[in-house]
């Protein structure tokens, strides 16, 4: 990454290279940023005017900013169940114990009944980004396992076929599953 000063402004520049992976990290990045401006960050101004309301981003410690930006990193990447490498697949457990390992160094139990006993029980209206989203999506509780990003959104790895990304707890699928919150990282 270089950056330029242009008309006042600090400006990023990211190379995107040839390569697939390389290519594949930029545009992972760039989503990344994209996403916590849109929350209402302001990253490109030169002199910073004070602001009453922080954005999205800026509300939470390094801790939830690390593992955003951690998960985030891995959107596109193969679900693959029982999968805890990100060149070969994660599962939804494997996802948030590659996260946590990576970002914190915490080691979180391998599966998400595991992950469920982990930490603080919180009630949703008390979700921060970094919290970790429990459903049943496979008939008993406690099945399936994504990190809260804030504004009811989610990542996660979700099943064959498909790619970690991010979701809207709000959708009558999730609603229907939601099985509850544990805080592992306090803020």
């Amino acid at each position: 990454m270089r950056s330029e000063r242009r008309e006042g402004l600090q400006v990023a520049l990211f190379p995107l290279n040839s390569g697939p992976m390389l290519c594949k990290k930029s545009v992972t990045t760039l989503f990344a940023i994209a996403l916590l401006a849109l929350a209402g960050g302001s990253y490109a101004t030169e002199q910073q005017q004070p602001v009453e309301e922080l954005s999205l981003f800026e509300r939470y410690t390094n801790s939830a900013q690390d593992l955003i930006l951690k998960g985030l990193e891995l959107v596109g990447v193969n679900y693959r169940r029982g999968g805890t490498n990100a060149d070969t697949g994660l599962d939804c457990s494997g996802f948030v114990q590659l996260v946590f390992k990576d970002a914190l160094g915490l080691i979180l139990p391998r599966t998400a009944r595991e992950q469920s006993r982990v930490g603080d029980n919180i009630d949703k209206t008390e979700l921060k980004a970094g919290d970790l989203v429990f459903f049943n999506t496979m008939r008993h509780a406690f099945s399936h396992v994504g990190i809260y990003l804030g504004d009811n959104r989610f990542l996660h790895s979700p099943r064959s076929g498909a790619e970690v990304r991010v979701e809207d707890m709000r959708q009558s699928y999730w609603v229907k599953r939601y099985n509850g919150a544990r805080r592992v990282v306090e803020r």
